[in-house]
Parts: C-alpha cells; sequence; structure tokens
C-alpha cells in the first residue's frame, strides 16, 4: 500500500482549504524529501485563497504554505550538499531560472521566472514536502523549529527590506505596519544601530512595538508624518502596512536623501510628484521576499539575537480558519502549524 500523508489544500479562488490525502511524493533529480515539523501561515496563503494574489487556475488544487520546517528523510539522484536527518527550511522561494541578470548578479528573488511554494508549486502545509536541495536551508540547531519557520518568509522579507534602506548607527528608520514583518523589522533595525519609529493603526501593536524596542510609537490617525518631522525626519520609510493611505506620512517624514521600501504588497496607486523626488534625492524602491544568501545570513543573525515575536501554535486541521483570523486582523504575531498535533 502506498504511504499517504495529510495535507491543506486550496482547492480554488474563494474556496475554503480542504484536508486531503495524498500519497508521499517521491523526490528527483536534485530534490529532497522533508519531513514537516512546523510550517507558519503567511498572508501570501491568504491571498492565494482569496485570489488577490493569484498562482494560474490550473495549478489547483495546490499545497498552501512556505514557511516550513523539517527534516530531510530521502534524497533524490544528485543531492550530495544536504545530509538525510539534516532539519532544513522549505521558504518561499523554489527555485530560480538561474541564468537571467537578475539570477546572475545576486537579485535572484527578482527573476521573472522564479517559482515559490504555494504559488506555483506545493508547498509546507503537509506532512512532507519536495524541495530543491540547491535552493534548500540548513536551520541553526540555537533556532527551534517554531522560531525559524517565519523567519522564512516574513522574517527574510522584512531583512531583504532593511538591507535597501541603508541603515546605520543613528540614523532613523519609521516602520510603517507591526504585523509580523514590522516585528521582525524593529528587532532588525534596533540591531542595526538605528532609532526606530513605529507607526500602527491599532494601539495594542504599537505595545507590542515599544516592547520589541522601538524608541518611539504612534498612531496612524496621530499624524505620523508630521510627528516623525518633529523628531528630526526619517532617513529610511519601510512600508508593511497593506494600504497606500501611508503615502502622505511618508513623504512627509522622509529626510534629503533617504530612502523608501515598499514591501507590503498594495495594488492602489499613489501621487509621486518627480519635482519633489528632483529637490530631495530620496530614493524609492520596492522589496520582494530574500535572496538565498539573504535567508542564510538572517538564519545566522537569529541564531545570535535571537530573533523571535510571538507564536500561537495550530494543529494542521485548523489551517484554513488560521486564514480566516489572518483576514481578520485578530492575528498579533505568527500562527505557526504543529505537525505533532491531533
Amino acid at each position: 500500500m502506498t504511504a499517504m500523508m495529510r495535507a491543506a489544500v486550496a482547492v480554488g479562488y474563494g474556496k475554503p482549504l480542504e484536508i486531503r490525502e495524498y500519497p508521499i511524493p517521491e523526490p528527483g533529480a536534485g530534490e529532497l524529501l522533508i519531513k514537516l515539523e512546523t510550517c507558519g501561515v503567511c498572508h501570501s496563503d491568504l491571498d492565494v485563497r482569496k485570489g488577490s494574489t493569484a498562482p494560474p487556475e490550473s495549478t489547483f488544487p495546490l499545497i498552501l504554505g512556505h514557511e516550513g520546517v523539517g527534516i530531510v528523510v530521502r534524497r533524490g539522484p544528485g543531492c550530495n550538499v544536504i545530509e538525510e536527518g539534516a532539519r532544513v527550511g522549505l521558504p518561499w522561494m523554489h527555485d530560480t531560472c538561474g541564468h537571467c541578470r537578475e539570477c546572475l548578479t545576486g537579485h535572484e528573488s527578482f527573476c521573472a521566472e522564479h517559482r515559490g511554494h504555494s504559488f506555483d508549486v506545493n508547498g509546507g502545509f503537509a506532512e512532507y514536502a519536495i524541495m530543491k536541495e540547491a535552493y534548500t536551508v540548513v536551520i541553526p540547531e540555537a533556532i527551534s523549529s517554531f522560531d525559524a519557520a517565519p523567519l522564512l518568509c516574513a522574517g527574510v522579507t522584512a531583512y531583504g527590506g532593511l538591507q535597501k534602506a541603508d541603515l546605520a548607527p543613528g540614523k532613523t528608520c519609521a516602520i510603517f505596519g507591526i504585523g509580523g514583518l514590522g516585528q521582525y523589522a524593529i528587532q532588525l533595525a534596533k540591531a542595526a544601530g538605528a532609532i526606530v519609529v513605529a507607526i500602527d493603526a491599532n494601539p495594542e501593536k504599537l505595545e507590542i512595538a515599544r516592547r520589541l524596542g522601538a524608541d518611539h510609537a504612534i498612531l496612524a490617525a496621530d499624524d505620523p508624518g508630521g510627528q516623525i518631522r518633529d523628531i528630526g525626519g526619517a532617513d529610511a520609510c519601510i512600508n508593511f502596512a497593506p494600504t497606500n493611505r501611508v503615502w502622505d506620512d511618508i513623504v512627509t517624514a522622509t529626510n534629503p536623501l533617504g530612502r523608501v521600501v515598499s514591501v507590503a504588497q498594495v495594488p492602489e496607486p499613489v501621487s509621486l510628484n518627480l519635482e519633489w523626488l528632483i529637490y530631495t534625492g530620496i530614493r524609492v524602491t520596492g522589496s520582494s521576499v530574500g535572496t538565498r544568501q539573504e535567508l542564510r545570513d538572517l538564519l545566522d543573525l537569529g541564531a545570535s539575537l535571537k530573533l523571535a515575536i510571538d507564536i500561537e501554535t495550530i494543529p494542521l486541521s485548523r489551517a484554513d480558519e488560521a486564514l480566516d483570523r489572518l483576514e481578520r486582523g485578530e492575528v498579533d504575531g505568527r500562527q505557526v502549524i504543529d505537525f505533532s498535533l491531533e
């Protein structure tokens, strides 16, 4: 009898995830089979279920999840780097083309042909998953499987954004949106020596920001742009809030020659005054997840800094409910599937 596994599967846009059984897959050439211990629940999974960030409909049914941690239990032909028994991470990036300019110059997360777990290929809301060995990272022993899981997307996305912010000791960094990504960004910006300003519409999120080390915490309704100007302006503004309403405050807050980094997926346009851009020299850029090297660097940093946010563990059977809670804004930190439950 073929060995089976359980998985939480997206079956179509706007439809609840279903718990289904599938045969445990066999790794092909250059592939690893991992047995999952944990998998974080990301807002991108909600976007796929809703269809607001839509993979081709032909990919359904699709196993969601791209913040997985598990043990290598089988290696396919040609795998000779990562041993069986290693604890590894299943991140967003499944693979890239490997030969475009972006891949060859260290910007592989912008590869137009890259494939993502839980978008183009099956992900980590399953008891077992297939990964490409070349795109697999080993998890440092100092990080638990629960703390490591959200680092594989939320953490590295925050890290990738901060890498583009040109932070240094004494610079001021304004972080808009204090969900899971913003909470990692606070810790990383403080580690870079920056003065951190946290902005959110939820007072409870601002309390979390203070606990994580933010030097200033401002409600989104209380003129954050003006308040940031009053304390000397921001040398970098990083947006993790899923709204374009932050733009006017960012324009007001950012110092000349500062950096504006857009991380949250916001489809609505903003008004960009080219004269303002010329006179200030401000650089505006986007940031998409992170590269393999950035993920390795973040995990090493996380092992020494003990990067962490509030984790709530859930069984696989509650994966769809977890997405509902995300949509209602009921999650302060990160939900992580614990495959030992149930």
